[in-house]
C-alpha cells in the first residue's frame, strides 16, 4: 500500500455548529475545505490535520478527535504513558519534571517513558547521518507530521529532502514497549502505550503512519483531557520517584528551534506557524536557501507548544519550558539505547507524494479538462474572495470540471447572467470592470 492510500483524519466537522462562514477555507494551507449548501466540507485527500481550521473557526465547528483514557485503560494490564515534552510547559512554577511523571502514575498509568528521551536519540542519530553525508541537504525535519503531509500534498519535489528517520514519538513507543515487556514479562497485547499529544496531526500519524511500518502506540490522548486530573494529582505529591530520563536537549524539542539546536550545528533554520512554513518550503523549492544544512519546520506557532490540543498559551508555555530546562543536565546520553532500535529508527521507504484525485485518469481527457479549467478561471473575476465556497477562483474552476460545483456558484457570474437574462444593458458585471 502506498503511503497515504487510506486517509483517517483526526480533524472533524460538527455540521450542526457550522454556519458556512468561509473563514476556514481562507486559512487552510492545502485548500482542503469547501463550503457547499451552507456547510463546510473537508476533502480528505488534501487535509493534513494541521489544526489551523480548529483555531480560526469562530463557531468551534472543527474539532480534533482523540481517544479517551477512561474508555481504554481497563483493556490493558499494564499502561505506559508517553508524555510529549510540551506537557511540561503547561504547568506554572514547575522546576522538576518528576512532578509531572509521578502525577501520571497517580491518575492510572503504571509506567512512563518520556518522548524527550527518544528525541535525544534521534538528534544523536541525525548528527551522525549529517557527518557521514548520507542525507540530501538541506535536510527537512520529519518530526512534525503536518509538515510532512504538507510537503507530500503541495511540495512533492522536496520529498527527497525529508529526514528519513522516525519521529521521536514512534521510537519512544518502541523503546517503552520493549522495556515494559522486559520489566513485566507480559505479552505485548496486554501492554497499552498511550501517547499524550498536543495536536491532532499526531493522531493521524498514529492511525496512518508515514515512514514506519507499524507504530507501537495504541492510543493518543489529548493533553487537554489529561491536564485537570494531572494538576489535582500533582498537588498531593510529596515523595517523588526519580523517573526523569531526559536532558535539556530532548525537552527543547517542545519549542521551535529546539530540534535544530540539538544538532549542535550553526547552519540551520527554524520556522513555525503554517503560513511561515509554507513560505519557507516555497523558498526551498526555488532553491533559494543554499547555505542551510538543516531546516526545522513546525506547523504550530511556537512549535509543539502551540498545538491545538495544548492548554497554555504557546508563548507562556515556551517560557516555562526554558525554566524547566535550567534544572536539567545537557543530555541523558541515551544514544546507546537507540542503537538497539535500528529497525524502528529508520524509515521503511522513501517519502512519496500524496495520491491526489486528478482531473482524469486518461491523459487526453485530463488535458481537455485542464483547458476547460483555464477557460473557467479566465471567466471568473480572480478575486479569490471565497464567496463561492472555494478558496480561490482556480479551485472553483477545478471543482466545476470535477462536478463538485457550478459556474454560477461564483456570485459575479451569477449576477452577470441574471442581468443578461433580465435584459440589463450593459451587463451588470464584466471581467474588465472587476475592481
Amino acid at each position: 500500500m502506498a503511503q497515504g492510500d487510506v486517509f483517517t483524519h483526526a480533524v472533524t466537522l460538527d455540521v450542526e455548529r457550522c454556519r458556512g462562514c468561509t473563514t476556514c477555507i481562507r486559512h487552510c494551507p492545502t485548500q482542503a475545505i469547501r463550503v457547499r449548501g451552507g456547510k463546510a466540507q473537508i476533502l480528505p485527500e488534501l487535509c493534513i490535520d494541521c489544526g489551523q481550521c480548529i483555531r480560526v473557526c469562530p463557531h468551534h465547528a472543527k474539532q480534533a478527535v482523540f481517544d479517551r483514557f477512561e474508555d481504554w485503560k481497563d483493556r490493558y494490564e499494564y499502561r505506559v504513558a508517553l508524555p510529549a515534552p510540551t506537557l511540561y510547559g503547561q504547568f506554572s512554577n514547575l522546576d522538576d519534571v518528576d512532578y509531572v511523571l509521578n502525577g501520571l502514575l497517580q491518575i492510572g498509568f503504571d509506567d512512563v517513558f518520556e518522548v524527550a528521551c527518544a528525541a535525544e536519540v534521534v538528534s544523536d542519530y541525525t548528527r551522525r547521518l549529517l557527518q557521514e553525508q548520507k542525507l540530501k541537504t538541506p535536510v527537512i525535519s520529519s518530526a512534525c507530521p503536518a509538515v510532512v503531509r504538507l510537503i507530500r500534498v503541495r511540495f512533492p519535489g522536496l520529498c527527497s529532502h525529508v529526514l528519513p528517520v522516525a519521529a521521536p514519538v514512534h521510537l519512544a513507543a518502541a523503546m517503552a514497549r520493549r522495556a515494559a515487556i522486559e520489566k513485566t514479562g507480559l505479552p505485548s497485547e496486554k501492554i497499552g502505550i498511550f501517547f499524550i499529544s498536543p495536536c491532532p496531526a499526531k493522531v493521524t500519524d498514529v492511525r496512518t503512519p508515514i515512514g514506519v511500518e507499524k507504530t507501537e502506540i495504541d492510543h493518543v490522548l489529548s493533553m487537554q483531557e489529561i491536564y485537570i486530573p494531572l494538576v489535582k494529582a500533582m498537588k498531593g505529591l510529596k515523595n517523588l520517584r526519580p523517573l526523569a530520563r531526559s536532558g535539556l536537549l530532548g525537552i527543547g524539542w517542545a519549542t521551535s528551534g529546539g530540534e535544530a539546536a540539538a544538532l549542535l550545528k550553526e547552519q540551520y533554520l527554524a520556522a513555525d506557524g503554517i503560513d511561515n512554513v509554507s513560505k519557507i518550503l516555497e523558498e526551498l523549492e526555488d532553491e533559494k536557501l543554499r547555505n542551510v544544512t538543516f531546516v526545522e519546520l513546525n506547523a504550530c506557532t511556537g512549535g509543539c507548544v502551540g498545538g491545538a490540543a495544548s492548554v497554555e498559551n504557546p508563548f507562556i508555555a515556551k517560557a516555562r519550558i526554558q525554566r524547566v530546562r535550567k534544572y536539567l543536565p545537557f543530555t541523558h546520553g541515551g544514544a546507546e539505547d537507540g542503537d538497539r532500535f535500528d529497525k524502528e529508527r529508520d524509515w521503511r521507504a522513501p517519502l512519496e507524494d500524496t495520491p491526489i484525485k486528478k482531473l482524469d485518469g486518461d491523459m487526453k481527457t485530463a488535458l481537455q479538462k485542464m483547458q476547460r479549467v483555464e477557460e473557467l478561471e479566465r471567466e471568473f473575476p480572480g478575486l479569490d474572495c471565497g464567496a463561492c465556497g472555494a478558496p480561490t477562483c482556480r479551485t472553483l474552476a477545478e471543482d466545476v470540471v470535477l462536478g463538485r460545483a457550478k459556474r454560477t456558484d461564483c456570485l459575479f457570474v451569477l449576477r452577470r447572467e441574471l442581468g443578461m437574462l433580465l435584459g440589463s444593458e450593459p451587463p451588470l458585471w464584466s471581467k474588465e470592470e472587476t475592481p
